[in-house]
């Protein structure tokens, strides 16, 4: 929890709470089905919360803003995304069953009120938000394919709407294809730990 307050010093006691109550719901649940690595559980907030959270130093979702998180297995990155913006509103979905009932009872015991967890592929999905994220998903070219039909061009945010993806190692040739329309941030430049040093935010007008 200290990475995250050392980063997001300003939380409200409720978000604090929400932040908190994580560590004992992951470890739970994870017992019961393996949404993270049983390995990398004693790393959560560093990881998982921390890392979901690079997308907070990019933009600040203004109020009102709807946000898509595509394959967000047991809610990452939406559910720290969720904590940290109770006045935006987010919809989670995962094609795997197990993994959407994992970040739906997360979301309920925390008492998140600006989410939705679906059991659906994106390609069900007929809604239309702000943004689109995820978290090391697929390529980008393939992800463009499948949201930009999600992405409406109501703007409401510094950054115009798109699709905005944590990423891991060199994605030059991926990006290579919106070279006009994107931008990446490397985290590095935001969170002074190790595990950041290959950790980029890409991002794609849509």
């Amino acid at each position: 929890m200290e990475h995250i307050l050392k980063y997001f010093p300003n939380l409200t006691s409720r978000q604090c709470e929400q932040f908190v109550a994580l560590d004992e719901l992951y470890r739970d649940w994870n017992s019961k089905i393996n949404v993270i690595s049983r390995k990398d559980i004693d790393n959560l907030y560093l990881h998982h919360v921390l890392h979901s959270l690079g997308i907070a130093k990019i933009i600040r979702f203004r109020p009102g803003t709807t946000i898509m998180d595509i394959g967000t297995g047991g809610g990452f990155p939406g559910i720290p995304l969720a904590i940290l913006f109770p006045e935006c509103h987010f919809h989670l979905i995962d094609s795997i069953g197990k993994k959407v009932k994992v970040a739906q009872a997360v979301a309920e015991s925390i008492g998140l009120e600006n989410v939705i967890c679906s059991h659906k592929n994106v390609m069900e999905v007929k809604e239309k938000y702000d943004f689109v994220v995820s978290r090391a998903v697929m390529q980008m070219g393939d992800l463009v394919k499948l949201v930009r039909k999600n992405v409406h061009h109501e703007q409401r945010n510094s950054l115009p709407n798109g699709l905005i993806c944590l990423k891991g190692g060199d994605i030059q040739a991926e990006m290579r294809p919106f070279k006009r329309s994107s931008e990446v941030w490397t985290l590095s430049a935001y969170f002074q730990e190790e595990f950041f040093a290959t950790k980029k935010v890409a991002y794609v007008t849509l």
